[in-house]
């Protein structure tokens, strides 16, 4: 069976683009399901599934972090990847759905869940605003705070890959992935110029077409959404890869190593799984030979 993905809210289980991509997990916050509870859950699920990675939100609440990591403590099981990524909400719930549909391919657990840094470096993740005042997690000019409290003032902010602002109107837009895409949309409480659907607004009639986007999807906007963008008055988006040949063919051709550490298969410069950094250089040599089979064999 596939390893099971896992996700921190409900709305960050994005609709699968076929018939063959598994759902994901959802886990419950502290305040919701006792620990106990959790445990339980999360006994079975290894059982059935063998291997769980988590994917969420760096900005998630510190008690629900403590909570995901007292579960893998107590269980002392490294069977759990538990992976914060800094993006947007509606940003890791489209790199989560990626993880799902590489999760029936061949890849190891090992390389699945190192895939998701890599996956993130090619996630456009942004919002529609209708006020940057309380934005705080993407650079703003005093300038833009200033128009944010112009009636009716709107701002394009692109927090991933590189951050930037401007301000909606005339040809104004935001630099684009130079790939093929799929648009994935949420929107707020934002009255984008009185169209209700993703395509009769900014989104979908000026930063779409200046995208090149293969298409969009409307989904529910992500619990966290209005408290990571500072307002509830957004519509989010992030453009992604959305064929999974492609995102195969991505994951495939980096270079695979063990985990000198867990004995994980890995890709890039960190196990998902022990966290431990791949040695480079003189880091290799100061992993001595009595050392090398105490930390291959834990």
């Amino acid at each position: 069976m596939p390893t099971a993905i896992a996700v921190t809210s409900r709305e960050l289980v994005l609709p699968p683009p076929d018939g063959q991509t598994p759902s994901a997990v959802v886990l419950m916050p502290p305040d919701v399901q006792p620990l106990d509870d959790a445990l339980a859950e999360t006994a079975a699920l290894l059982d059935q599934q063998g291997y769980l990675i988590v994917v969420y939100p760096a900005a998630t609440p510190a008690p629900f972090v403590r909570r995901l990591h007292t579960v893998r403590s107590v269980l002392e099981s490294d069977r759990i990847a538990l992976l914060p990524l800094e993006l947007p909400p509606l940003g890791v719930a489209v790199v989560a759905r990626q993880l799902r549909q590489l999760s029936v391919c061949d890849f190891s657990p090992g390389v699945l869940a190192c895939a998701a840094r890599l996956l993130t470096h090619y996630v456009h993740a942004g919002a529609l605003l209708g006020s940057v005042a309380k934005l705080d997690r993407v650079p703003v000019s005093l300038t833009s705070h200033v128009k944010s409290w112009v009636p009716g003032a709107q701002f394009a902010v692109l927090a991933h890959p590189t951050p930037q602002l401007v301000k909606v109107g005339g040809e104004a837009t935001l630099p684009g992935p130079g790939y093929a895409t799929h648009l994935t949309v949420a929107r707020g409480n934002l009255n984008s110029h009185g169209h209700g659907h993703a395509g009769g607004d900014w989104v979908g009639a000026k930063l779409a077409p200046a995208w090149g986007v293969q298409g969009a999807q409307e989904v529910p906007l992500p619990h966290e959404s209005a408290h990571w963008w500072g307002t509830p008055k957004l519509i989010e988006f992030a453009a992604a890869i959305p064929d999974l040949s492609v995102l195969y063919q991505l994951v495939a051709s980096v270079r695979r190593e063990d985990c000198h550490w867990c004995g994980f298969e890995l890709i890039g410069d960190r196990c998902a799984f022990c966290s431990a950094p791949v040695p480079r250089g003189d880091d290799i040599l100061a992993l001595t030979e009595t050392q090398r089979p105490a930390l291959t064999s834990r």
